[in-house]
């Protein structure tokens, strides 16, 4: 499927805060706050959802899965809404990839943001519609009061990149590094973004929304993950092994996982991500970079999902080759 770019950003643009998966907890009033003087400041009129002004829970959700599709299908039916980034992550958006109104985004196709759990709405729209998704940070990301180890000047820089890729302004750029990334596999490629969270990823894949074996002719295939065993994302990517994906991809492109502990082994040493990765990757040749700024450790570089990108691991460069918009 050819990738649908949404409809670029511009000023005077109602952007949406949503809460699409976790709550908008009482106690993160000061960071809706920051997201919203921020995208006022770059020129946009910010509307927060009523499940956000809520501030409510459903467990560990903001609602419902009926009720967080219904808020998602009527800002993608809402011709005003011209882009959509969530409030937080969580574990909700699987529950409802089945409700999600696709035709609407083919209409009236615009920028939907986030990371983590935000990763199986990113996949399962750009598997039904080929939707350009961006994997970026949260609405709360956009200011200084999340990442609180990251300095103001990667803050600023991160979201000036974010802000300029929206609105057209930023079309082929390096991503930039703020510390070393790590050449697991040497060489280059180039070919569109894939990926986002294993974990969501692999859900996705298991569900009536996964991506067609195509998409991964090429492709960038780039993923994180955050609190999860070791052996877990071994064994998810041997799925991904199985299911051909290997055989297709490109490149891999692996972000910085957090809460990933080492383990260790009968012989006294022990295994990391970099050890399980070589190991499921021991019979492919293709490059993989690695340490790349996305993921739960800091601002997230904007991945554009079904963008064309080059990969030089043996450089330790990643490039964005075309405009995510249109």
């Amino acid at each position: 499927m050819e990738p649908l770019r949404p409809k670029r950003l511009r000023p005077g643009d109602t952007v949406a805060i949503a809460a699409l998966s976790g709550p908008r907890s009482a106690h993160r009033a000061e960071e809706l706050d920051g997201a919203v003087a921020v995208l006022e400041d770059a020129g946009f009129r910010v509307r927060l959802t009523p499940l956000v002004e809520a501030g409510g829970h459903r467990f560990w959700r903001s609602a419902a899965p009926a009720e967080q599709a219904a808020e998602l299908n009527t800002l993608l039916n809402d011709p005003e809404v011209r882009a959509i980034i969530p409030f937080a992550g969580g574990n909700a958006t699987t529950a409802y990839l089945d409700r999600i109104d696709y035709d609407a985004v083919r209409r009236d196709p615009k920028p939907l943001l986030g990371f983590s759990d935000i990763t199986a709405l990113h996949l399962a729209l750009h598997s039904r519609t080929g939707l350009v998704g961006m994997h970026a940070d949260f609405a709360p990301g956009l200011s200084g009061r999340f990442w609180a180890d990251a300095s103001p000047e990667r803050h600023a820089q991160i979201r000036d990149l974010l802000f300029g890729l929206l609105t057209g302004e930023i079309t082929e750029t390096a991503l930039p590094a703020d510390q070393p990334w790590e050449t697991w596999k040497p060489g280059k490629a180039t070919g569109r973004l894939v990926g986002g969270l294993l974990d969501r990823l692999i859900n996705v894949q298991a569900s009536p929304y996964a991506l067609a074996p195509e998409t991964w002719d090429g492709a960038v295939f780039f993923w994180e993950d955050v609190g999860r065993n070791l052996g877990h994302v071994w064994n998810q990517l041997h799925v991904l092994r199985m299911q051909g994906v290997f055989d297709r991809t490109a490149a891999m492109v692996v972000g910085i996982p957090a809460g990933i502990s080492d383990r260790d082994l009968p012989d006294g040493t022990l295994a990391g991500v970099e050890d399980v990765v070589l190991d499921v990757l021991a019979d492919y040749s293709f490059p993989v970079l690695a340490g790349v700024d996305f993921g739960h450790t800091g601002p997230n570089l904007p991945m554009p999902i079904g963008a064309l990108a080059s990969v030089d691991a043996t450089a330790q460069e990643l490039r964005l080759l075309e405009s995510p918009v249109d």
